[in-house]
């Protein structure tokens, strides 16, 4: 999508697969399942989609998807088919120098792993390395000590690198990256998790990150048990929804497969969602 002197596009990263007790929450499977098919394992197949965001002088990156450091272990315990992100930049024509700030919704696994990569001594380094690296301070504080319940979705080697190296900039709120590319905090889904904002001539993108990982997650019931403080989500959907809605912003989802972006129209009370190619 190409806006003005603005650019816009989804590069992936690859799928893996998930719990899909656990992505859905409290919603039960004979619901979620009418929509998205589990294996034999209970597991559902989702995306991991990164937003590429070129605007005239700067190119920024939102999420780095799973990475390349721990293939074999993704792929035995989520089905990993990853490692796709600096192929998907290639095809934008651009290599993991050209990008200049890396967005991080938050620090989970998922998001963050192909923020570095490992060197030929096996030492994780920064994949992108011209990039300043931006996430929130509590979102840093909580994934470099994290609670029981949350521990094993944060690797420190995904993100140590990047302060060691002078890249990191945490952010401390709501925050302007440069003009027309805003990020906002929602927390809910972890500390300090944010989504970002793009306003570019007269269209409104909104990357949301784990807020609404998917368009079966636009009804606000459906929460996900991976989130920190679930009611807090909630209230951020509601509000992020509305939004939408009124202000008519495209939607891009963080783990959707197809659709991956859309509008929300409201319909007989409820919210629905139609599809865009991005």
């Amino acid at each position: 999508m190409k806006v003005g002197g603005t650019t816009i596009s989804i590069v992936s990263d690859g799928t893996y697969l998930i719990d899909g007790g656990s992505l859905f929450g409290q919603v039960p499977r004979s619901f979620w399942e009418q929509q998205i098919k589990p294996d034999r394992k209970n597991r559902v197949k989702v995306g991991l989609n990164c937003l590429l965001i070129q605007t005239p002088t700067k190119n920024i990156l939102v999420d780095s998807g799973m990475g390349s450091k721990l293939l074999a272990k993704h792929r035995d315990t989520h089905g990993l088919n990853g490692n796709k992100l600096l192929k998907g930049l290639k095809k934008e024509g651009l290599t993991a120098r050209d990008i200049d700030i890396l967005i991080l919704t938050h620090l989970h696994f998922d998001h963050c792993g192909g923020c570095t990569k490992l060197d030929r001594s096996g030492t994780p380094v920064p994949t992108f390395t011209k990039a300043k690296v931006m996430v929130q301070r509590s979102c840093w504080e909580e994934a470099n000590d994290p609670l029981e319940r949350s521990r094993s979705l944060f690797d420190k080697e995904d993100f140590a690198p990047l302060e060691e190296s002078g890249a990191l900039s945490l952010l401390d709120g709501d925050s302007e990256i440069v003009p027309g590319v805003k990020t906002k905090v929602t927390n809910g889904h972890s500390q300090g998790h944010q989504i970002v904002l793009v306003e570019a001539g007269s269209e409104r993108i909104a990357y949301l990150g784990d807020l609404i990982p998917t368009p079966y997650h636009v009804p606000l019931e459906s929460i996900s048990a991976y989130d920190h403080s679930p009611n807090v989500t909630l209230e951020a959907k509601r509000e992020i929804v509305k939004m939408a809605i009124d202000g008519g912003w495209l939607l891009v989802f963080g783990h959707a497969l197809d659709p991956r972006a859309g509008y929300i129209e409201q319909r007989n009370g409820r919210s629905q969602l139609f599809p865009v190619e991005v």
